[in-house]
Protein backbone atom coordinates (compact mmCIF):
# COMPACT_ATOMS: atom_id res chain seq x y z
CA UNK A 1 0.00 0.00 0.00
CA UNK A 2 1.21 3.48 -0.99
CA UNK A 3 1.98 6.15 1.32
CA UNK A 4 0.34 9.29 0.86
CA UNK A 5 2.86 12.24 1.01
CA UNK A 6 2.79 15.05 3.77
CA UNK A 7 1.66 17.55 0.61
CA UNK A 8 -1.10 15.55 -0.59
CA UNK A 9 -2.36 14.98 2.67
CA UNK A 10 -2.14 18.99 3.48
CA UNK A 11 -4.04 19.40 0.35
CA UNK A 12 -6.35 17.63 0.90
CA UNK A 13 -7.28 19.14 4.42
CA UNK A 14 -6.23 22.22 2.87
CA UNK A 15 -9.55 21.61 0.46
CA UNK A 16 -12.10 20.72 2.70
CA UNK A 17 -11.21 23.75 5.09
CA UNK A 18 -11.68 25.78 2.10
CA UNK A 19 -15.13 23.77 0.94
CA UNK A 20 -15.99 24.50 4.91
CA UNK A 21 -15.52 27.59 5.29
CA UNK A 22 -17.18 28.56 2.10
CA UNK A 23 -20.13 27.19 2.76
CA UNK A 24 -20.22 28.36 6.41
CA UNK A 25 -19.09 31.86 5.03
CA UNK A 26 -22.59 32.14 2.90
CA UNK A 27 -25.44 33.70 4.40
CA UNK A 28 -29.09 32.47 3.83
CA UNK A 29 -30.01 35.69 2.55
CA UNK A 30 -27.62 36.94 0.06
CA UNK A 31 -26.27 40.42 -0.41
CA UNK A 32 -28.15 42.79 -2.18
CA UNK A 33 -31.68 40.78 -1.87
CA UNK A 34 -34.12 40.98 0.45
CA UNK A 35 -36.58 37.90 2.25
CA UNK A 36 -39.28 38.54 -0.70
CA UNK A 37 -38.14 38.61 -3.93
CA UNK A 38 -41.13 39.08 -6.82
CA UNK A 39 -40.31 37.04 -9.80
CA UNK A 40 -41.99 38.31 -13.13
CA UNK A 41 -43.12 36.20 -16.05
CA UNK A 42 -43.00 38.62 -19.41
CA UNK A 43 -43.60 37.56 -23.02
CA UNK A 44 -40.85 39.50 -24.36
CA UNK A 45 -38.33 39.50 -21.04
CA UNK A 46 -35.82 41.41 -23.08
CA UNK A 47 -38.16 44.18 -23.74
CA UNK A 48 -39.59 43.78 -20.43
CA UNK A 49 -35.81 44.53 -19.05
CA UNK A 50 -35.67 47.52 -21.03
CA UNK A 51 -38.74 48.80 -19.96
CA UNK A 52 -38.32 48.83 -16.28
CA UNK A 53 -34.86 50.49 -17.10
CA UNK A 54 -36.79 52.78 -18.97
CA UNK A 55 -39.85 53.72 -17.11
CA UNK A 56 -38.14 52.42 -13.26
CA UNK A 57 -35.42 53.70 -13.57
CA UNK A 58 -33.97 49.75 -13.33
CA UNK A 59 -30.05 48.52 -13.16
CA UNK A 60 -29.80 45.01 -14.60
CA UNK A 61 -27.89 42.72 -12.58
CA UNK A 62 -27.64 39.66 -15.09
CA UNK A 63 -28.93 38.13 -17.48
CA UNK A 64 -29.10 34.31 -18.68
CA UNK A 65 -30.19 33.38 -21.96
CA UNK A 66 -32.00 30.09 -22.50
CA UNK A 67 -30.84 27.54 -25.52
CA UNK A 68 -32.95 29.32 -27.74
CA UNK A 69 -31.83 33.11 -27.02
CA UNK A 70 -34.32 33.92 -24.89
CA UNK A 71 -33.90 35.83 -21.10
CA UNK A 72 -34.54 32.30 -19.43
CA UNK A 73 -33.95 34.48 -16.18
CA UNK A 74 -32.38 38.00 -15.46
CA UNK A 75 -31.99 40.35 -12.25
CA UNK A 76 -32.61 44.01 -12.08
CA UNK A 77 -32.88 46.47 -9.51
CA UNK A 78 -35.30 48.88 -9.02
CA UNK A 79 -33.95 51.40 -5.67
CA UNK A 80 -32.70 49.13 -3.19
CA UNK A 81 -34.68 45.83 -3.91
CA UNK A 82 -34.17 43.46 -6.84
CA UNK A 83 -36.80 41.96 -8.67
CA UNK A 84 -35.99 38.48 -11.20
CA UNK A 85 -37.85 37.84 -14.16
CA UNK A 86 -37.81 35.36 -16.78
CA UNK A 87 -39.65 34.53 -20.41
CA UNK A 88 -42.97 33.29 -20.39
CA UNK A 89 -42.29 29.31 -21.10
CA UNK A 90 -45.66 27.81 -20.50
CA UNK A 91 -44.44 24.19 -20.80
CA UNK A 92 -41.96 24.95 -17.52
CA UNK A 93 -45.67 26.28 -16.00
CA UNK A 94 -44.03 30.24 -16.48
CA UNK A 95 -47.09 32.35 -17.60
CA UNK A 96 -47.26 35.64 -18.25
CA UNK A 97 -50.40 37.84 -17.33
CA UNK A 98 -50.82 38.18 -21.14
CA UNK A 99 -51.35 34.20 -21.56
CA UNK A 100 -53.81 34.54 -18.05
CA UNK A 101 -55.56 37.46 -19.06
CA UNK A 102 -54.15 39.38 -16.20
CA UNK A 103 -52.50 39.10 -12.93
CA UNK A 104 -53.79 38.47 -9.21
CA UNK A 105 -50.56 39.77 -8.16
CA UNK A 106 -49.01 43.45 -7.96
CA UNK A 107 -45.81 44.91 -7.20
CA UNK A 108 -45.80 48.02 -4.67
CA UNK A 109 -42.94 50.57 -4.77
CA UNK A 110 -42.09 52.73 -2.72
CA UNK A 111 -40.24 55.99 -4.33
CA UNK A 112 -39.20 59.14 -3.53
CA UNK A 113 -41.40 61.25 -5.69
CA UNK A 114 -44.40 59.44 -6.81
CA UNK A 115 -45.66 62.07 -9.23
CA UNK A 116 -42.31 62.61 -11.01
CA UNK A 117 -42.26 58.57 -11.61
CA UNK A 118 -45.49 58.16 -12.18
CA UNK A 119 -44.79 60.51 -14.93
CA UNK A 120 -41.84 58.74 -16.41
CA UNK A 121 -43.20 55.35 -16.24
CA UNK A 122 -45.93 56.84 -18.18
CA UNK A 123 -43.82 58.16 -20.76
CA UNK A 124 -42.07 55.10 -21.00
CA UNK A 125 -45.16 53.14 -21.65
CA UNK A 126 -47.05 52.63 -18.53
CA UNK A 127 -50.57 52.60 -18.38
CA UNK A 128 -52.38 54.36 -15.65
CA UNK A 129 -55.45 52.38 -13.57
CA UNK A 130 -55.73 54.98 -10.99
CA UNK A 131 -54.33 58.79 -11.28
CA UNK A 132 -52.09 59.65 -8.01
CA UNK A 133 -53.58 60.80 -5.20
CA UNK A 134 -53.40 61.45 -1.16
CA UNK A 135 -54.61 58.24 0.39
CA UNK A 136 -56.70 58.13 3.62
CA UNK A 137 -53.26 55.93 5.14
CA UNK A 138 -50.34 58.53 4.62
CA UNK A 139 -49.73 57.24 1.70
CA UNK A 140 -49.45 59.85 -1.90
CA UNK A 141 -50.95 56.49 -4.14
CA UNK A 142 -51.29 55.34 -7.47
CA UNK A 143 -51.53 52.49 -9.84
CA UNK A 144 -49.77 51.31 -13.60
CA UNK A 145 -49.86 48.56 -15.38
CA UNK A 146 -46.63 47.34 -17.49
CA UNK A 147 -46.89 46.65 -21.28
CA UNK A 148 -46.37 43.19 -20.07
CA UNK A 149 -49.59 43.16 -18.14
CA UNK A 150 -47.78 43.54 -14.60
CA UNK A 151 -49.99 45.93 -12.40
CA UNK A 152 -47.44 48.11 -9.86
CA UNK A 153 -48.81 50.13 -7.22
CA UNK A 154 -46.36 53.22 -6.72
CA UNK A 155 -45.95 55.69 -3.79
CA UNK A 156 -44.71 57.91 -1.44
CA UNK A 157 -45.33 57.73 2.53
CA UNK A 158 -46.37 61.20 3.46
CA UNK A 159 -47.71 61.13 6.78
CA UNK A 160 -47.20 58.27 9.87
CA UNK A 161 -50.61 57.70 11.27
CA UNK A 162 -52.07 55.91 14.37
CA UNK A 163 -54.46 52.82 13.56
CA UNK A 164 -57.36 54.35 15.40
CA UNK A 165 -56.34 57.98 12.68
CA UNK A 166 -56.25 55.60 9.82
CA UNK A 167 -59.59 53.77 10.74
CA UNK A 168 -61.13 57.31 11.02
CA UNK A 169 -59.52 58.28 7.70
CA UNK A 170 -61.09 54.83 6.08
CA UNK A 171 -64.30 55.69 7.60
CA UNK A 172 -64.70 58.94 6.29
CA UNK A 173 -63.40 58.22 2.80
CA UNK A 174 -65.17 55.11 2.48
CA UNK A 175 -68.57 55.33 3.84
CA UNK A 176 -70.59 52.63 4.48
Amino acid sequence: MKKASRKTVSKKKSNKRAKSAAKKKAPPIPAGYHTVTPYLVCRGAAGAIDFYKRAFGAREKMRMPGPDGRVAHAEIQIGDSRVMLGEEMPEMGAKSPEMLGGSAVGVFLYVKNVDAFTGKAIAAGATVLMPVQDMFWGDRYGKLKDPFGHEWSVATHKEDLTAKQMAKRAQAAMPG
